[in-house]
């Protein structure tokens, strides 16, 4: 399934191959995206192509460095990141996503972002 995605003042377009569909839409309760509170859904990584606006994407990362996200610079808007509980997938704003209707995808499941294997220590 290929989409479009925008963000808010449409600096930036992505098409999306998403892994499968809309049936992937999650959200984390890391302590990052807990703050963002928006549902993703799965790409692999070659699966986002940035049609325009490039460079106004900012990209914000910490910790491991492992997850990458990817935002607008104009409206602020969260586009993608590179996901840390699966460096070989991308996850993709899914309101950002042009004919995803919240009312129609909600409620969506939540991951175990708080108790990723990555902050474990051995």
């Amino acid at each position: 399934m290929t989409v479009k995605a925008t963000c808010h003042c449409g600096a930036v377009e992505l098409r999306v191959t998403l892994s499968d569909g809309f049936a992937t839409a999650r959200r984390c309760d890391c302590s990052y995206c807990r703050r963002r509170s928006v549902p993703v859904v799965s790409a692999p990584l070659d699966g986002i192509e940035v049609v325009r606006g490039a460079e106004n994407l900012t990209l914000y990362s910490w910790g491991t460095h492992t997850a990458k996200h990817y935002f607008c610079k104009t409206c602020g808007i969260y586009m993608y990141h590179r996901r840390r509980s699966n460096p070989n997938e991308f996850g993709v704003n899914l309101y950002a996503i042009e004919g995803a209707e919240p009312k129609e995808i909600e409620p969506v499941t939540w991951h175990d972002g708080v108790n990723h294997p990555s902050d474990r220590t051995p």
